[in-house]
């Protein structure tokens, strides 16, 4: 009829594109995503990384925070429990412990690092005059006996060639004991655009997720029963450091922490060694070494992923820890839970991610953050 409103309607295939425009990692997000990762970063020298959060969070946040170790927070207020999602923006690195007389650089590490990843991989040395480009090196394997070269080269056995030829040179260039380094590895896109390629995933890749969820609820004003306050904590690779001072300071009445896991869709990795797979959504930690989460609290994340049609893969890392060691123990206690983004090669100069699992875990976050009302809350912790 003439004048008559017409229904809209359009395929199925036009739906799938609506819903990928609406639920995926748009340019600003992926923009900060890779000034985050190419960062200059190591345990203990944040800096840089946590300066850049704190610009791009400025705007969005009600509040923002800092502790007195580093770690920046930025808070959306509101009625209702403190909800503490943090992820930490410290890389595993090195730190200069001598330099030679013939110029090259014996090295510490900031974090775990697997002595088979160093050799030939390109670092960046950060000196008072500024950054200098070098590499891992060791004894050529040409001048070894046979029964030497079949040995793993020990990290002490290694050094840092800037090219210069004496202690002077390396002087010249600003470098002295104590200077930081990190890997040299620009952030890409493989795979059409689904798969991100850089250094410090972890776990540079959990703040994202805490400071793209927060900004989507600021900027969709997606109304929530709580405050939530996301950090950027640091020095998590040598002690989950910054994790105790800012629960100190925050005191969350529950908290979400954001990590990277373990993608066990490597060759040679058994089922259950490592549960995760790169591209089948995020995970959700059930026991590490450093906390067996809030049983309560796990189930209320199950949930939720399922009411919201998100895909959740259940892990465990009995090798490892993470920031929720000690935010869980935060004072009287914390109900705390593990989500995580599936890595692989993570402790390396390059990890590989999705996309896909980085946009839903953004998504689950903004869910369990709709949902932590002071009821729920205090049922985790009720007998």
């Amino acid at each position: 009829m003439k004048g008559q409103i017409q229904p809209l309607r359009i395929t199925l295939k036009q739906c799938v594109t609506l819903y990928k425009a609406i639920h995926m990692l748009d340019e600003k997000a992926l923009g900060i995503m890779k000034e985050m990762m190419e960062a200059f970063g190591p345990s203990g020298f944040e800096r840089e990384v946590n300066a850049k959060v704190k610009a791009y969070m400025e705007p969005i946040a009600d509040e923002m925070l800092t502790d007195k170790l580093g770690t920046v927070a930025f808070s959306l207020k509101g009625e209702g429990p403190t909800v503490l999602v943090a992820g930490h923006t410290d890389e595993v690195g090195f730190i200069i412990s001598s330099i030679t007389k013939e110029g090259y650089l014996t090295f510490n590490q900031l974090g775990g690092w697997w002595d088979q990843v160093l050799l030939a991989q390109r670092v960046v040395v950060r000196g008072r005059n500024g950054d200098v480009h070098g590499v891992i090196a060791s004894k050529p394997p040409h001048i070894l006996p046979p029964d030497e070269r079949k040995k793993v080269v020990e990290k002490k056995d290694m050094y840092i060639d800037i090219g210069a030829s004496s202690e002077e040179e390396v002087e010249a260039a600003g470098i002295k004991v104590g200077d930081p380094v990190v890997p040299w590895s620009p952030f890409s896109l493989i795979q059409d655009k689904k798969v991100a390629m850089a250094k410090a995933f972890d776990d540079r890749i959990g703040a994202f997720v805490a400071m793209e969820a927060m900004r989507r609820i600021k900027e969709q004003g997606i109304p929530h029963p709580n405050t939530v306050v996301g950090a950027a904590t640091v020095q998590e690779e040598v002690g989950l450091r910054g994790a105790q001072t800012i629960a100190h300071k925050v005191d969350p009445d529950v908290a979400i922490v954001l990590e990277v896991d373990i993608a066990g869709d490597v060759p040679g990795i058994k089922p259950q060694e490592a549960q995760t797979k790169m591209g089948k959504g995020p995970g959700l930690i059930t026991y590490d070494r450093s906390m067996i989460p809030n049983q309560p609290f796990k189930e209320f994340v199950i949930e939720t992923a399922k009411q919201a049609q998100i895909p959740l893969q259940l892990s465990q890392m009995a090798g490892g820890g993470t920031d929720a060691g000690r935010i869980h123990m935060n004072r009287a206690g914390c109900p705390t839970v593990v989500l995580t983004v599936p890595t692989r090669h993570i402790h390396s100069h390059v990890g590989l991610l999705s996309l896909k699992d980085t946009e839903n875990a953004v998504r689950l976050v903004i869910e369990l953050v709709k949902r932590l009302d002071e009821k729920t809350v205090e049922g985790f912790t009720a007998l």
